[in-house]
């Protein structure tokens, strides 16, 4: 039997198990902590002392699994402390977190001189081991097993039956106490008999059989440039004559997805041309767009200073009339090669591929970027000018209505790629997620519309892109900035308080978006019945209906199941959360078309919407007194005022 006594003023605790009282829980001595293991060691600015030799087979297709042999050579500091520190990547550029794949590294075994060595991994860091060492052992061969996903369930997907996506920092462990860019590497893969590779590495020479083998390249330069592979292959370039080689390599799921048009062609040639008159530079011996045309392959887009990885629909080409909602991806990534590969935050610049990095510029890395891919899309032909600006609209009506800017600033939300790394979330517009992307878009748009008009129409965004973009062209050495750089570059194209104009934007809390761009290049946001363009198409595409701006959710167009519901909206306030799927409308069982067309009425009959609604196994019936009929955002023309927001969307010459 256990009595408590508690008295008041005092904390008094008798404890009694059956005629014994245990001591008074102050008098017992409380736990300490155990002591942290020696830090890792810090990475310093010399030379590596060897060349890591690096064997990828990537040809087991059947189980997605990658063997991997390597040959590393140990530092004499190494052999006298006696062990080496091997790192798998942790921090890998464009994901701005620590995402490293360190959960598919299986079957790891470490030999030397005919030993095999125990390795143990570290306590605190689970991304480094410590091998021991003798003197006399100069060289460790390494092998492990890169167990990549089978299904999306288990991660994405990087090996199908007929295309492999071959990222270097999955496949390899690196010495520690080496700046990145200090160590030599030469690489080799095996692919499937057959198959063709892409990347922006360059080969030694022919193939050996089925495999490549690459020219050595600093370790920082090999993760930087992954592989795209595949049995259905074509390479065209897309740059003028005599320019610096820019090739559109293209892997695709069948044969007949590679059919397109000169025209087609023509319009990702322009992508090139438009970015170089944007930017005024090159910082690339060669580029190389890796793009997938895939349904089965993990979608990606991610930036490679000399190559970027583009994963877009297998009918990208072959349904060209509707896959315009993706073509901004490329337009994204290569802008990347200027704005986050060659100028970077210094907060983003790490000496290793496992020194923490931090992202409190990534408004500029990303948002410009943003900016920047809309723009060329539409300045290209990628895309139309009413397109883009219906994808615009889009942007600025969602983030404006973002329940979450009411309590946190675009600022905060550069944590998010550590925060959340990515991961879903239930009320996506309440807890805001990366929103440095599409608002800082909007505030990089509201910045160029006030160098227009300060400098009456003479100056824009265009001359701050050649300024800090567009130094030492032709360098592909990475070049840091600061917020103070920033700004600097912003009062050499027009001086005005950017200090101030950025800080209220992007640090302070806002309640509503910065439209002030919309509005100064000549357009106001407004809502119709009409169907946005972007958005229809992209949800026919994705098979989703989007109802954000009147009921407030996005809806699964074949089985009902919401994919977001808006925080504060009629369907919130209705109960509904995202996941629940409406069974029946109005006593009618779901459809698309009924759910739409039980809202135009309602905006008539002002009879509440009825919806059976489906949670996990229970069923309840909502009612939504909702009568504003559809809303779908659009940019509508102010008279009598400069349409500079057309002359921002057209081509330059």
């Amino acid at each position: 039997m256990t009595i408590r006594l508690f008295r008041a003023g005092s904390f008094v605790t008798a404890l009694f198990l059956g005629t014994r009282v245990l001591p008074a829980l102050a008098a017992q001595p409380q736990p300490e902590a155990a002591p942290l293991p020696s830090p890792l060691p810090q990475a310093k600015d010399i030379a590596f002392p060897g060349t890591l030799k690096l064997k990828v087979n990537a040809t087991d297709l059947a189980h997605h699994v990658m063997t991997v042999h390597e040959t590393i050579p140990v530092p004499q500091s190494a052999r006298e402390a006696g062990k080496i520190v091997l790192l798998y990547p942790k921090w890998i550029p464009g994901g701005h977190a620590p995402e490293g794949t360190i959960t598919q590294l299986g079957g790891l075994v470490v030999h030397s001189e005919g030993k095999t060595l125990s390795w143990l991994r570290d306590p605190v860091d689970v991304f480094a081991f410590h091998v021991p060492v003798t003197k006399a052992q100069t060289q460790l061969d390494v092998d492990f097993t890169l167990l990549s996903p089978v299904t999306d369930d288990e991660g994405r997907v990087v090996m199908t039956p007929h295309i492999v996506n071959v990222q270097w920092n999955e496949v390899s462990l690196y010495p520690a106490g080496f700046f990145s860019r200090n160590i030599p590497v030469q690489a080799s893969v095996t692919l499937p008999h057959g198959w063709q590779a892409a990347t922006a590495l360059r080969t030694t020479g022919p193939a050996a059989g089925d495999t490549l083998t690459f020219n050595t390249v600093p370790f920082n330069t090999l993760v930087d440039s992954p592989i795209f592979a595949g049995a259905y292959v074509k390479k065209v370039l897309l740059n003028a004559p005599g320019g610096v080689p820019v090739t559109l390599n293209m892997v695709a799921d069948k044969p007949s997805d590679l059919v397109y048009d000169d025209a087609q062609l023509q319009i990702h040639r322009n992508l090139v041309t438009q970015a170089l008159l944007t930017f005024g530079s090159q910082h690339y011996a060669h580029y190389d767009f890796l793009m997938a045309l895939t349904d089965e392959l993990g979608r990606i887009g991610l930036e490679h200073h000399q190559s970027s990885e583009d994963s877009v629909s297998e009918d990208y080409f072959t349904d060209w009339a509707h896959s315009f909602p993706q073509r901004d991806l490329l337009a994204h990534e290569y802008t990347h090669s200027w704005n986050g590969k060659y100028r970077r935050p210094a907060d983003l610049y790490g000496a290793t591929f496992n020194s923490p990095q931090r992202g409190s510029l990534l408004w500029v890395y990303e948002g410009q970027t943003e900016f920047w891919g809309n723009i060329l899309a539409a300045r290209s032909g990628l895309v139309t000018k009413d397109q883009g600006f219906d994808s615009l609209a889009l942007m600025a009506a969602t983030y404006d209505a973002q329940a979450g800017r009411t309590w946190r600033p675009v600022a905060d939300t550069t944590n998010d790629p550590i925060i959340a790394q990515r991961a879903p979330l239930s009320w996506r517009d309440f807890q805001r997620s990366e929103d440095y992307y599409v608002e800082g878009q909007l505030v990089w748009l509201d910045a160029d519309m006030m160098i227009r008009k300060l400098s009456k129409d003479t100056k824009s965004l265009d001359d701050f892109a050649k300024a800090f973009f567009g130094t030492n062209d032709g360098s592909i050495i990475v070049s840091t900035y600061t917020f103070d750089d920033v700004v600097l570059t912003l009062n050499k194209i027009v001086p005005y308080d950017w200090a101030k104009f950025l800080h209220e934007r992007i640090s302070t809390v806002q309640n509503r978006a910065p439209l002030g761009g919309l509005e100064a290049g000549g357009y106001k946001l407004v809502f119709t019945d009409q169907p946005n363009s972007f958005e229809a198409q992209a949800g026919k595409n994705r098979h989703r209906l989007a109802l954000r701006f009147s009921l407030g959710v996005n809806v699964n167009a074949r089985n009902g199941t919401l994919g977001a519901v808006a925080w504060g909206s009629p369907a919130f306030k209705a109960g509904l959360a995202i996941h629940d799927e409406i069974v029946a409308i109005n006593g009618d069982s779901f459809s698309a078309e009924g759910l739409v067309e039980a809202i135009k009425t309602a905006k008539t009959d002002k009879a509440p919407l009825t919806l059976l609604v489906k949670s996990g196994t229970h069923y309840r019936t909502v009612s939504i007194p909702y009568y504003d009929g559809l809303r779908y955002p659009h940019l509508e023309r102010i008279a009598n005022t400069p349409d500079r927001l057309t002359t921002l969307f057209s081509a330059r010459h």
